[in-house]
Parts: C-alpha cells; structure tokens; sequence
C-alpha cells in the first residue's frame, strides 16, 4: 500500500463531486446534529458552521429536533445568499425537550405538515430544497406504535402536496426499506438516508436499487452507532492496519471506504469539533489500492438493527 496525498482541506481535485436533487455538490457534506453540543458556546457553533463552509461543504443535513431548533437557528445565522449550500432538512420526529427524549415522533400526515412549517420558520426560508421523510422501518432506533403508526402512501400524498404547493423542492426517505422505496418511487425520491457502514452492510440490495434509479445515498452512521450492541468501523483491527499504512485515521479510513464503495453515496458527518470537521471533509483526497479495498471489502458485515421501543 502507498501513502496517498491526504489534504488538511478539500479542493475541487481532491474532493469527488456527485448528483443530488438536480444539482451538483462535493461528496463530503456536514450533519448538523452535534452542534446541539455547542448550544452554550453559540460563537463556536457559528464559527464550526462558518469552517465548513470555508472548507468548501455545500450539503448541510439538518432537522428541526436537533437541539430543539438550534441547529437550524445556526444554519440560519451563518448561511449567506452567496454560499449556495444545499440545506436538506427531515420531518418525521418533533422536538420534546421535557420528555424522556429530546425528540417524540411526528409521523401522521398533518404532524408532517407542521414539521415543515417548523424547519421553513427556523431556517428563515420559504421553500426547502429537500426533505426527509423519517419512516423509522429499519435500522437503530425507535419504531412508531399507537397512532404513529402511518401508511406510507398517506405519509407521500402530503408530501407531494407541500411539493406542489412550493413548500419543499424534493423528497427523500430515511429509514426506509426496500419494498418501501420501491414503492416511494413514483413519487419521485431523491434520496435516501439510512444507517449503513463498513461494519453495517444490511442495504447493499438497495444501495444498488438507488444507484440504477439515481438516488443519491447518504448514510447516517457511517462509522457505526453509538447504541449499545451496534458495531463500529474503529473497532476493527483491519481498519486501523490501512489508517497506520496511510498515516490517517481509523475514522477517515472508515469514510474513505464509503466514498469509494459507491460513486452515488454522500456523506455527512457530524462533529462539533474544528480539528475532527477537517479531518471528515479531507477524506475526499484518500485512495487505496486494489489490494486495500479489497481488505476493507472483506470486514464482516453486522446487522445495524437495534430498535429502541
């Protein structure tokens, strides 16, 4: 194996770019849910935000849940007209700060409505370019029960309609399945955001599905999960053996891996940290040889299923 140029900052030959919701963005964008981790050093959080976008990031992941608000309240505070960053957003979950969680799922059609109303309040903007919808089907977390329990096709007819109605641009599903996705279809999905790793393969089958339908992939997890019993992509002796050859990190390594996995996966990582956000958005300047990712490819696959209630 050799030691690839690994940038400290993207620049458009070392960071892939790929198609999504009808426009073009580097591979390495930034998930917005750990600045809830700066709620009480708000310049921090603006000034981590303000990097990103420095660094180059034009697709920023966010929802109204994440620090009840604060997360949208810094996107709202620090984008500017001339950045051109892609904001997707979900629905699907509200936030509950008094409740057990800090969020409570809002899945019935007009818990859906208002939760784009929400996002569109706090993020100052009259339409949003793309929006989730947080099935919660598969993968690590909580499952609907009572009347949280929704049909999809109900769930997609609001959807659409806030669509025609100029509200959101384009429509993504999370958590989804593959029968689910399959019938999302007609309706035009643009993306789709589950939990999927090195160490967590489950979705290869639809991986493959949104590539042939030009879905764009963007896993949440990328290197694992945080809830007890889910694997992580750090743990693996095999990944830290190609982080040490190519003198980069287990973590990047792990990115690195997704990137050249599919040409059609988006990342976005989270972090509340200057130094981790560089590190995230140089992975895009990381290659391997055949017989690297060859080793990488031969990681065993665990399930990421662990739900939560």
């Amino acid at each position: 194996m050799t030691t690839p140029s690994t940038p400290t900052t993207p620049t458009a030959s070392s960071t892939p770019t790929a198609s999504f919701a009808g426009r073009t963005v580097l591979r390495v964008g930034y998930g917005a849910l750990q600045l809830e981790r700066l709620r009480d050093r708000r310049a921090e959080a603006v000034a981590l935000l303000r990097r990103a976008i420095e660094l180059g990031v034009d697709h920023v992941d966010t929802a109204e849940f994440y620090g009840s608000g604060f997360a949208n309240d810094v996107i709202r505070e620090v984008l500017r007209p001339g950045d051109d960053v892609l904001v997707v957003t979900k629905v699907g979950a509200a936030p509950d700060p008094g409740g057990p969680m800090p969020l409570r799922l809002a899945q019935r059609p007009e818990q859906l409505r208002a939760c784009v109303e929400d996002n569109l309040r706090s993020l100052g903007v009259d339409r949003l370019p793309v929006v989730n919808l947080r099935r919660l089907d598969s993968g690590p977390g909580l499952r609907p029960e009572g009347d949280q329990v929704v049909g999809l096709d109900d769930q997609l007819a609001v959807m659409t309609a806030l669509r025609d109605e100029g509200k959101i641009g384009a429509i993504g599903l999370s958590c989804v399945t593959s029968e689910g996705l399959r019938r999302a279809l007609p309706a035009g999905i643009v993306c789709v955001q589950n939990a999927y790793s090195l160490v967590a393969r489950d979705d290869e089958d639809m991986l493959r599905l949104c590539a042939a339908e030009g879905i764009a992939w963007v896993p949440f997890f990328p290197l694992g999960g945080t809830f007890p019993g889910m694997p992580k992509v750090t743990d693996e002796p095999a990944v830290h053996a190609v982080a040490e050859s190519l003198g980069v990190t287990a973590a990047q390594v792990g990115l690195a891996w997704l990137l050249h996995h599919a040409p059609h996966v988006l990342l976005i990582p989270g972090t509340a940290d200057a130094s981790h956000l560089e590190a995230n958005t140089a992975v895009g300047g990381i290659t391997f040889e055949a017989a690297t990712l060859a080793t990488l490819d031969a990681v065993g696959s665990r399930s990421a299923e662990v739900p939560l209630g």
